[in-house]
């Protein structure tokens, strides 16, 4: 197992490139691919480029602020003391890999942008604890968590399903969450991915000569607050605790309220609510908390830039009917017992160019219920095997580890040669539970 990690790990670092020239790549793969295989001309693929290039907008800013948010938290005093005590439970490398993996994949279980980023940052914390640690292994155990999202409570395209008027309702009706998330065959690949996942981690430990440390102190995140020379009105409310205390009070009467009356609707918005309220509260002062965000702003980079590239991708492969190709090829090949695990792999293929859950659901839900009606499949077992797909390939696709990267201040092919691992590993468990249960 080391030598097989160590040879991926050098073709990584070999031909990996960047995340944005990885982006770049794939755009002009999609762009020929949509020339070859469906009825779109050059000038159309460039106009459905466009078109879509702007359509995640929203989601980026999301994914922004969850970055942001997340790392502000983190460099607060209170969440450093209460992140630096759960990490002094590792007391050796082996146990500081395991550690971080099952924090990773249960916080992605509950949601992936919370465990994505906890994850992340509890791995940089137990860094700083435990020595002759491999930091790259360190963030790949933390990445390796997202295996799990979408068989979790999280999942977006259960969650969907399992809401009225949802936009395949007509077809496949509401479907419970007890036919999906917590369904046997699902509970079952968690539990298993819960068990193994940690395991694999720790075996992909490099010898000590190809261990990869990195010096505590280059970890600390030190928070420049410019001292005041004068006291005036607007500084003491700069300085005010009393503002912070107030806008944190506001912020926690919420979250209660959201909580009691719409039970544990953990989304996106509102992890990113709860980083920021328990940023303000743990920073004390107005003055300190946007010299945190100031910290904090520096790592969003990669996602501000290479996001829209991203949508433009989703935006050729969705307006040319590329996605629709794909999916229809898998489905072709198909019988009732075959037809999840290909489902699955379908999605773990489109998931590669439309990195969305929601958005992938959009695309192939049409193709593949109409598959399952014909070939007698549940719906419920399809939406999951196209769940499971889009979380699975995000092991080898760039565009989600970007936020986990940016707090560990990392490269992709730092972590990429470990997730391979992962991906392989994932895959067949996920396999073996949808074809078998």
């Amino acid at each position: 197992m080391k030598l097989l990690t160590r040879w991926s790990n050098t073709l990584m670092e070999r031909y990996l490139p960047d995340p944005y020239i990885f982006v770049a790549i794939l755009t002009l793969v999609v762009f020929g691919l949509g020339l070859g295989f469906t009825d779109s001309g050059p000038l159309d693929m460039v106009v459905h480029w466009g078109d879509g290039f702007w359509g995640l907008l929203s989601f980026a800013m999301q994914m922004v602020i969850v970055l942001v948010a997340g790392y502000v938290l983190a460099i607060s005093p209170v969440f450093k003391k209460l992140l630096s005590t759960l990490a002094s439970i590792a007391k050796s490398p082996g146990s500081a890999i395991i550690l971080v993996s099952v924090v990773a994949l249960i916080a992605c279980w509950i949601n992936w942008g919370f465990g994505l980023v906890i994850g992340a940052l509890f791995a940089k914390e137990i860094a700083k604890k435990v020595t002759n640690v491999d930091y790259r292994l360190l963030i790949a155990s933390a990445y390796s968590g997202m295996i799990i999202w979408h068989g979790g409570l999280g999942g977006s395209i259960p969650l969907s399903i399992a809401t009225e008027d949802h936009p395949f309702a007509d077809i496949m009706g509401v479907v419970h969450t007890s036919e999906t998330i917590f369904s046997t065959y699902n509970l079952l690949i968690v539990v298993a991915l819960l068990i193994i996942i940690p395991i694999l981690n720790r075996f992909m430990m490099p010898k000590s000569e190809d261990t990869v440390t990195v010096d505590p102190k280059l970890l600390e995140e030190p928070i420049e607050v410019e001292k005041d020379t004068d006291y005036t009105p607007a500084s003491k409310l700069e300085n005010s605790v009393m503002i912070s205390m107030l806008i944190g009070a506001l912020g926690v009467i919420y979250l209660v309220q959201h909580f009691i009356t719409k039970g544990f609707d953990l989304n996106l918005n509102i992890v990113n609510f709860i980083f920021l309220i328990l940023g303000v509260i743990f920073h004390g002062t107005p003055k300190r908390f946007l010299a945190a965000v100031t910290t904090a702003v520096k790592t969003a980079g990669g996602i501000i830039i290479q996001f829209p590239f991203y949508a433009g991708i989703m935006g050729m492969m969705v307006a040319s009917g590329l996605a629709g190709v794909m999916s229809e090829w898998f489905v072709s090949i198909s019988t009732e017992s075959t037809f999840p695990l290909f489902t699955f792999f379908a999605a773990g293929l489109v998931n590669f160019f439309v990195p969305s859950g929601g958005g992938q659901w959009a695309v192939q839900a049409p193709i593949m219920l109409d598959a399952a009606q014909t070939l007698g499949v549940s719906y419920s077992k399809t939406a999951m095997a196209i769940a499971w797909g889009d979380a699975w390939t995000n092991m080898i696709q760039p565009f989600w580890a970007l936020p986990a990267l940016a707090i560990a201040g990392l490269r992709a092919k730092d972590i990429m040669g470990f997730c391979i691992f992962v991906l392989v590993v994932s895959g067949a468990i996920i396999s073996i539970g949808l074809y078998f249960f």
